[in-house]
């Protein structure tokens, strides 16, 4: 149940905490004295949209923190899967800055907003007379049976089963998408492959082909230049070699007379033998050079088939080549397995189909056991509501496969004799499906063993005995669990157990909301206002005392 709600800095609120109690607790107050304000701060804690608008002070955060006693209501799974810490007092908290930063917590953990709303809506709901409209959609009608049937987990297996199946549908449509594409490519992919393969390309062939052209079409002028180096280091009296042998002998004649030439002379020979070695190795590179014509010939033609295939694939080198022959074999190795893959995926999704359906046939079966129970649960509590002559039913339709099962539902209602059953959003009016909602609500609550439910004035628009039974009802649910009721009928206000009126207080510059527990004597006062007006008079007094003590045999409270 929630026990306190602190708001701080929203809208007309500087700070206020309010305090809670089990049972049903009553909050009424004059129109725009601000209970929206208070409900529209605890709707930031069931994760709706931050607006920074309402912040009252730009220069300091709104933060709305609600405290939950929750034990025994078996919430330690969702905790468990939320990656939080349990605790039968549970805090959740939001803070939003000017800036619209928006942080949330959950026993003082960070969490992200969808992890506070999923924690939130497992702790209270709220109805609002807006709630009403989604009574006529076939997903809120689903989603009540789903509760009502506690269907919560086979709805999570049946979800991730769908899910699987659908992409393995995707994949298997481009599979075969791809198969279709690229058998209508696979004689051009073939061609290609073809004149790739009977190149027979190598790494760097062309790199190394460049090479070997260079070398052919340069080689007389390659052969003469060698010729001549080689001649000047050794071919006649003049050349370098015998320079320097005359040189030698000049040095070994005055070396030992002179100290300083130490070493010099074998210098001078060494110099010799590496000459002599250069000189052999050119002669040699002069006579292994290949001048062969033809050999260039053929050099130049492999290299213009390569550059030619190069321009057409639009690369730059063979090693690119090898990479676009690589691909097109892969394309056409696909093409050949494609087949085999596509009855591969279609076994698989065969066998995820199956399970797809099971899982909504079990769904089906809870749903429509479910669905006996609701609807005599659901006459039962709109016939205490003055709803005498109503008849309701769940009509089911099978449907193919989809995101929630294989049914389709729609709740069929009849509010007078002798009328035939119509979809409730083409025979109801609005104030009996205000009263139908506030049954089903009842029953929902009940069935998901909510800890809170909160009732945003649901009873608009009803007086007199409707508005008894209403409170009466709200009474009796909240023998099993919180109730909270924001309203304007005294008929209903009479049956709290608590009561906290909600009211504006002006001064110079600014207005402020706060509210006020009320203690008994004050309890039955604002029920005789709500009885009489402004004006409160004895019989006013008495009539609000009787209406308490009517309502004394409904108590709640343990």
């Amino acid at each position: 149940m929630l026990t306190t709600l602190s708001i701080t800095n929203y809208a007309l609120i500087d700070h206020l905490e309010v305090r809670f109690e089990p049972g049903l607790t009553i909050i009424t107050g004059e129109t725009g004295a601000g209970k929206s304000i208070i409900m529209g701060a605890l709707s930031l804690i069931l994760g709706e949209r931050a607006s920074t608008q309402a912040i009252r002070d730009r220069n300091a955060k709104t933060i709305v923190e609600a405290v939950f006693h929750i034990g025994g209501f078996g919430l330690e799974a969702a905790f468990a899967q939320a990656d939080i810490d349990y605790a039968d007092e549970c805090i959740l908290r939001r803070e939003i800055s000017a800036t619209g930063r928006s942080r949330t917590f959950v026993n003082d953990t960070p969490v992200p907003v969808a992890t506070l709303k999923e924690i939130a809506t497992r702790l209270v709901d709220i109805h609002s007379q807006h709630s009403n409209m989604l009574l006529a959609t076939p997903e809120f009608q689903l989603d009540i049976l789903d509760a009502i049937a506690h269907c919560g987990q086979l709805c999570k297996e049946y979800g991730s089963c769908y899910g699987t199946m659908k992409a393995t549908e995707r994949e298997l449509g481009q599979l075969r998408d791809g198969v279709v594409k690229a058998r209508a490519d696979q004689d051009y992919l073939l061609f290609q492959c073809t004149q790739l393969q009977q190149l027979n390309l190598s790494p760097d062939e062309d790199v190394n082909l460049e090479a070997r052209q260079q070398r052919l079409a340069n080689a007389g002028t390659i052969k003469e230049q060698l010729w001549a180096a080689a001649s000047a280091i050794d071919n006649d009296d003049d050349s370098t070699l015998q320079r320097l042998k005359d040189a030698a002998t000049h040095i070994a004649a005055i070396e030992p007379m002179l100290d300083e030439l130490h070493g010099v002379g074998d210098r001078l020979q060494a110099t010799l033998i590496e000459l002599k070695d250069i000189a052999a190795t050119v002669t040699d590179l002069q006579d292994a050079l290949d001048t062969d014509p033809e050999e260039l010939q053929r050099v130049e033609n492999r290299l213009n088939d390569i550059y030619s295939l190069e321009r057409k694939h639009n690369v730059q080198s063979v090693n690119q080549l090898l990479e676009v022959q690589h691909r097109i074999e892969q394309q056409l190795a696909d093409i050949d397995c494609g087949d085999e893959r596509v009855q591969q995926l279609e076994a698989l999704l065969g066998q995820q189909r199956q399970a797809a359906e099971t899982l909504a046939h079990q769904l089906t079966q809870a749903r429509k056991l479910a669905a006996q129970q609701f609807e005599q649960q659901l006459v039962q509590q709109a016939v205490k509501l003055g709803l005498k002559n109503v008849q309701f039913q769940v009509r089911f339709t099978a449907v193919p496969l989809n995101a929630h099962g294989a049914d389709a539902v729609e709740f069929m209602m009849a509010f007078n004799k002798n009328q035939s059953l119509m979809p409730v959003r083409d025979t109801a009016s609005g104030g009996e499906i205000s009263r139908v909602m506030l049954c089903i609500k009842a029953i929902v609550a009940r069935s998901m063993c909510l800890p809170t439910i909160i009732f945003d004035e649901v009873d608009t628009g009803v007086s007199g005995d409707t508005a008894s039974m209403i409170g009466e009802m709200m009474g009796d649910i909240a023998r099993s669990i919180q109730v909270i009721a924001i309203t304007h009928l005294p008929q209903v206000a009479a049956h709290g157990n608590s009561h906290l009126k909600v009211f504006k207080t002006d001064t110079d510059n600014t207005t402020h909301t706060s509210v006020k527990t009320l203690d008994h004597e004050q309890h039955i006062l604002e029920v005789a206002r709500m009885l009489s007006g402004r004006q409160l008079d004895q019989a006013a007094i008495d009539n609000a005392k009787s209406l308490i003590k009517a309502s004394a045999n409904q108590d709640p409270r343990p």
